[in-house]
């Protein structure tokens, strides 16, 4: 099923086809730079599985997203619920993750802006989080790009506190302040 598009991106359900670019684009170190660690083949399917759930469950979830232009599969952008042990949770959250060689091409933050839109205006959400490591700029940039406002700083419950990505930024839009 294809949830919406935009003028470049489509956003769609997961196709078996799309494992096992899911799990290079997982496995790649410079793509997983400000998670804790890269995934196994394993770690992938079992994540995969998780999504498809969540969508069962909410009717929402992580997007497959592909180019329209060539129908090629280049990662995730989407919502999901956020229920680590936190003061902001349980929450939505907004995240992507991309393959490299879709970078610096605008596409997570024209994805991004397009989730929001289908968040707030077709599922009725009414505001949505999202959270990254301090050190990752890239995603921070996307988040003030589309309308995210910062809240605080947090260290990541699930991150060992010695970790330089234990140390998180948390941001927030309400649907009165998003792109729509």
């Amino acid at each position: 099923m294809i949830y919406f598009e935009t003028s470049r991106l489509r956003f769609q359900d997961w196709k078996e086809t799309d494992i096992e670019p899911f799990s290079r684009l997982n496995a790649d170190e410079e793509v997983m730079k400000y998670f804790p660690k890269t995934l196994s083949v394993e770690e992938t399917n079992l994540f995969y599985k998780t999504i498809k759930s969540e969508f069962q469950e909410c009717g929402f979830g992580l997007y497959a997203v592909e180019v329209k232009e060539n129908n090629e599969f280049i990662g995730f952008i989407g919502f999901h619920r956020a229920a680590f042990e936190a003061d902001f949770t349980p929450c939505i959250e907004i995240g992507w993750r991309l393959k490299k060689e879709a970078w610096g091409q605008g596409y997570a933050t024209e994805g991004a802006a397009a989730c929001l839109d289908y968040g707030f205006n077709t599922l009725g959400l009414d505001e949505v989080y999202s959270f990254t490591a301090d050190i990752n700029q890239p995603s921070k940039n996307v988040m003030l790009k589309i309308g995210m406002s910062f809240v605080k700083m947090f260290r990541h419950p699930r991150i060992d506190g010695s970790n330089p990505l234990s140390e998180h930024v948390l941001f927030r839009v309400r649907k009165a302040e998003g792109l729509q």
